[in-house]
Parts: C-alpha cells; sequence; structure tokens
C-alpha cells in the first residue's frame, strides 16, 4: 500500500520513466520463457516421443513446463503426427482457445510436411500452417526427445526477446 502511494514520486525521479517499463518487458518475458504450460495433439508415432520427453528419464519439468489438459490455461501446443483434414477445424478451435500470448511447436515430419507415409492422400493436410501459425518446427520422422528439448530452448530464447507490446 505504501509502495502504490509513492510510486509517481518514483516515476518523477526517472526521466521518462522508461526504467520502469523496460524492466517490467524484462521480468514478464523471463518469467514466461520459464514457465510454459503446453497442450499436447499428438495423433501419431510422434506423440510416443512426445510423452518420452514428458517421462522421468527427459522431464520437461525442469524447463517449468506443465502439461495442461485445457487449451484455456495453455499457452503452447505440441502438434504431433499426422494432422488429417477432418481435425483441422478442431485443432484450429483449440489455438482459438488458448491463452494469449500463444505458441505452436510442429513435431516430426508428417506435421511439418505430410509426412512421407501419406503424402500422396487427399486427407492429410500438407502442413500444419496451413492451419495455425508455428513458431518452432522440429523436422525428423519421429524425431527424437533430445529434439524436442531443443525445439522448447529455442522457444524459450523466442519469448524472452518479446516485448509486452509484442503479445497481441
Amino acid at each position: 500500500m505504501g509502495v502504490i502511494k509513492k510510486l509517481p514520486v518514483y516515476l518523477e525521479h526517472f526521466p521518462g520513466g522508461g526504467i520502469v517499463a523496460t524492466s517490467l518487458d524484462y521480468v514478464l518475458s523471463q518469467s514466461q520463457a520459464s514457465s510454459i504450460w503446453y497442450l499436447l495433439f499428438g495423433t501419431a508415432c510422434c506423440a510416443i516421443e512426445l510423452m518420452a520427453t514428458g517421462a522421468s528419464r527427459y522431464d520437461f519439468d525442469r524447463f517449468g513446463m506443465i502439461f495442461r489438459a485445457s487449451p484455456r490455461q495453455a499457452d503452447l501446443i505440441i502438434a504431433a503426427g499426422t494432422i488429417t483434414k477432418k481435425m483441422a477445424p478442431r485443432l484450429r478451435l483449440l489455438y482459438d482457445q488458448m491463452a494469449q500470448p500463444r505458441y505452436v511447436i510442429a513435431m516430426g515430419g508428417c506435421t511439418v510436411k505430410g509426412g512421407p507415409f501419406y503424402y500422396d492422400s487427399y486427407a492429410v493436410e500438407k502442413g500444419i500452417d496451413h492451419i495455425v501459425p508455428v513458431d518452432v518446427y522440429i523436422p525428423g520422422c519421429p524425431p527424437r526427445p533430445e529434439s524436442l528439448l531443443e525445439g522448447c530452448l529455442t522457444l524459450q530464447k523466442k519469448i524472452k526477446k518479446q516485448k509486452i507490446g509484442d503479445w497481441s
């Protein structure tokens, strides 16, 4: 209560109050990068690698990544596996229900470009970026858990560079 009353006094000491806003950007981006809550969208063999990454051997928890079953509580969706045209509207609906700012990791060759097995199929989407914007692509068939961890570290670096104005 006392700090809130004196806050305008502190802002007058800094020209323009820019120092307070810059440090707030830093604190928010660091805290968001260190506490990513993810939503799973696993449809094929890549989902097994995704589950292995969340298990005790590779342990997502050390990055502050916690699985959430509700899209309203998640800020990252990890899509792993073949995305069919029938699933595409559901994936878009889940993405739209997620909290802002939201991120997408596309894991595996089937998710990224339609995959080596079903590429000529009329029912398979030829890349998840036709449905939702993707922040990090992880190629491979299926990619190893180490690749997913590297993709998560890449996403954390991207989040740490963002400012509050980029969140819309």
